[in-house]
């Protein structure tokens, strides 16, 4: 019996963002839009396992924040008629946690581990010999008296999400059986999203405004979404029946959100390396220092759109924008 999540890491399950977009995520794979191969090459997986009763295999997805990795995994839970356990990387704090996850886990559930980069070295090794061989290998004890112990587990699913799949150490990387990558949303695609979950979201908006959402949405579907619920707040408040770009472009001028998507932070960015560094190259390091933020932030989050518009060119001494992006800045 399929259970629509089992959150097993406490600060996801307070996490208001997530439930709000668990309401929107696809029942099944045919209500899933966009990455088109993705979804084939699992919806066969998984019909393929079921026909032969056993565990589906291990999958990675990597790729931007936002474009439905965890809405994958559920639909695949769901489909194979299993628990779906979920947890990220880093709360994963001592082997002892994976372990007492791997073993009380049924046949054919399935594991999304989110963020599965961010694991330590140590606690990954664990899932060396479960993937393989649905076994654990633990180590008892330390020095001359140290033994091993071998513990049959249930086979599984296990499906890890990363947004850096560069920096999975090799052993783990080679044991998923099947690797994917997430493209970002055409227009066209995150329209039709933004139209779905409107009626979810029970509220009705013109085609114009969806389109203008969409255009606004870097391409991913969670900002989409996003966004669309302060565009609802936004006509709760005026108490519009029908909401139109007019509501939408209001909304979005109070979220500091621009007609291509970008926010407060992308063109802080911009202006930074424009008028600190005349245009760049700047180091990222340095980068950093200048805006006060994370580099994994910058790296995850804000560049790749950038990248992706042609706003931004990394080089071998650093980062630069490009005319375009100059001149988006003095619009």
């Amino acid at each position: 019996m399929f259970e629509e999540r089992e959150i097993l890491d406490p600060e996801l399950k307070e996490n208001e963002e997530y439930n709000h977009e668990d309401s929107l995520r696809p029942k099944s794979f045919s209500e899933f839009v966009g990455q088109k191969n993705i979804v084939k090459n699992v919806e066969i997986m998984v019909e393929s396992s079921k026909l032969r009763n056993v565990a589906a295999d291990h999958m990675l997805l990597s790729g931007p924040p936002g474009l439905g990795k965890t809405s994958l995994a559920h639909l695949i839970a769901k489909e194979i008629g299993s628990n779906l356990h979920v947890i990220s990387g880093p709360a994963i704090e001592k082997k002892g946690d994976l372990a007492a996850i791997l073993t009380n886990m049924q046949p054919k559930d399935v594991l999304f581990i989110d963020e599965i980069h961010r694991m330590h070295i140590t606690i990954e090794e664990i899932l060396y010999s479960a993937m393989e061989d649905f076994r654990l290998d633990l180590v008892i004890g330390q020095g001359p008296s140290a033994r091993t112990m071998q513990i049959d587990i249930a086979p599984f699913t296990l499906i890890g999400a990363t947004t850096r799949s560069g920096l999975l150490s090799r052993p783990l990387r080679d044991r998923f059986l099947a690797s994917f990558h997430y493209d970002f949303y055409t227009n066209e695609e995150l329209t039709v999203i933004i139209k779905e979950n409107t009626k979810k979201l029970k509220f009705d908006m013109s085609d114009v405004a969806a389109s203008q959402v969409s255009m606004c949405s870097r391409g991913t579907p969670r900002i989409s979404n996003r966004i669309l619920r302060r565009v609802r707040d936004f006509a709760i408040v005026e108490n519009k029946k029908v909401i139109t770009e007019h509501e939408v472009s209001r909304s979005l001028s109070l979220m500091e959100i621009d007609s291509i998507g970008l926010d407060r932070m992308d063109r802080k960015i911009l202006s930074v390396i424009n008028d600190f560094y005349n245009g760049g190259p700047v180091g990222i390091e340095s980068l950093c220092a200048t805006l006060n933020e994370d580099r994994g932030t910058l790296e995850d989050v804000y560049e790749p759109f950038l990248l992706k518009i042609g706003f931004l060119r990394r080089t071998p001494r650093g980062r630069e924008i490009t005319e375009i992006a100059k001149e988006h800045l003095s619009n």
